[in-house]
C-alpha cells in the first residue's frame, strides 16, 4: 500500500480524515468539518496538508476550509457541479473523472441523494473509499436534495466495489444505525454480531470505522433494498427496490 489514512473526530459526531502519500509526502484532507482538529491531526502525524478533497457543500464538511487553506495553502478539489457552493475551490473535477495528489489517484464517483452534487473518492489501488455522507456503516445519508431512486442507484454503485474496500464515512452514526437496522432485518446473524461489536466499541469510546464494503453488504439494510427478506419485513413484497429503499429511509428519519 502506498498510502496511510488517519481518522479523527471533529465537531460532535463528524469524522475528519487525512490520506498521506508515502512516496511524495503529499497529504489530502477529506472535507474540513472543523479547522483546528484537522490541522492538529496533521501536526500529530508530521504531515503537511497539500490538498482538500471535498465531498459536498454542507457546512459541517466545508466550514473549516478557509482556515486550513490559509494555514497550509492547500489545493481545494470539488465537484464542478457543486463548486459554487464550496469555498475557495482551486480545481473542479467531474464524476467519472479522477482526483490526483502526489502519486495517488482517486476515481470520482457521482452519488446524488444526500445532496445533488455529492461525490465520493475511491482510491482503487489502495482499496479505500471516502464515502462522505452517502454511505455510513449500517446506514446512509438523509435525502436533503436528491430522490430515493438517485440514492439507491448511487448505493448500488458503491455496493459493487470490491468487498475488501475500506470505507471511511463522514459521521459516527453506527450505533443508532445498528439499533434501527435490527428493527428491519431482525434475523440477520451478521448484523446482530456487528451490532454487538458496535455497542461495545462505543461504550469504550472507540470509533466503529473503518468498515468494509463486504461487511456493509452483509449487514447494512440500505444496501439490501432489493433483498426479499427486507421487503417482507416492511410489508412490501414485490415492490421495486427504490420503493423499499424510500420506506427504509423514511422509517429511519422517524426512528
Amino acid at each position: 500500500m502506498a498510502a496511510d489514512v488517519h481518522m479523527f473526530t471533529c465537531l460532535s459526531d463528524n469524522f475528519g480524515a487525512l490520506i498521506h502519500d508515502r512516496a511524495t509526502g503529499a497529504t489530502a484532507a477529506i472535507d474540513v468539518p472543523e479547522a483546528e482538529p484537522v490541522l492538529a491531526a496533521a501536526r500529530e502525524k508530521g504531515w503537511t496538508i497539500s490538498h482538500i478533497l471535498v465531498t459536498h457543500h454542507h457546512p459541517d464538511h466545508v466550514q473549516g476550509i478557509e482556515a486550513v487553506k490559509a494555514a497550509t495553502k492547500a489545493h481545494v478539489v470539488a465537484n464542478a457541479a457543486d463548486a459554487h457552493r464550496i469555498p475557495l475551490v482551486d480545481e473542479m473535477v467531474a464524476p467519472g473523472g479522477k482526483a490526483r495528489f502526489g502519486s495517488l489517484e482517486a476515481d470520482v464517483i457521482d452519488t446524488p441523494g444526500h445532496t445533488v452534487g455529492h461525490i465520493v473518492y475511491h482510491f482503487a489501488s489502495e482499496k479505500i473509499l471516502f464515502s462522505g455522507d452517502t454511505l455510513f456503516s449500517l446506514g446512509c445519508g438523509r435525502l436533503f436534495e436528491g430522490t430515493p431512486q438517485q440514492m439507491w442507484e448511487a448505493l448500488k454503485v458503491l455496493r459493487a466495489l470490491p468487498d475488501d474496500t475500506a470505507v471511511y464515512c463522514g459521521h459516527e452514526y453506527t450505533a443508532s444505525n445498528a439499533t434501527f437496522s435490527l428493527t428491519v432485518d431482525p434475523d440477520n446473524a451478521a448484523l446482530k454480531a456487528r451490532a454487538e461489536e458496535v455497542f461495545r466499541l462505543r461504550e469504550a469510546g472507540q470509533p466503529t470505522l473503518p468498515t468494509t464494503i463486504g461487511r456493509e453488504k452483509a449487514t447494512n439494510p440500505f444496501l439490501r433494498a432489493d433483498d426479499a427478506a427486507i421487503a417482507a419485513v416492511l410489508g412490501m413484497r414485490g415492490r421495486l427496490p427504490a420503493e423499499v429503499f424510500a420506506e427504509l429511509r423514511e422509517r429511519k428519519n422517524k426512528a
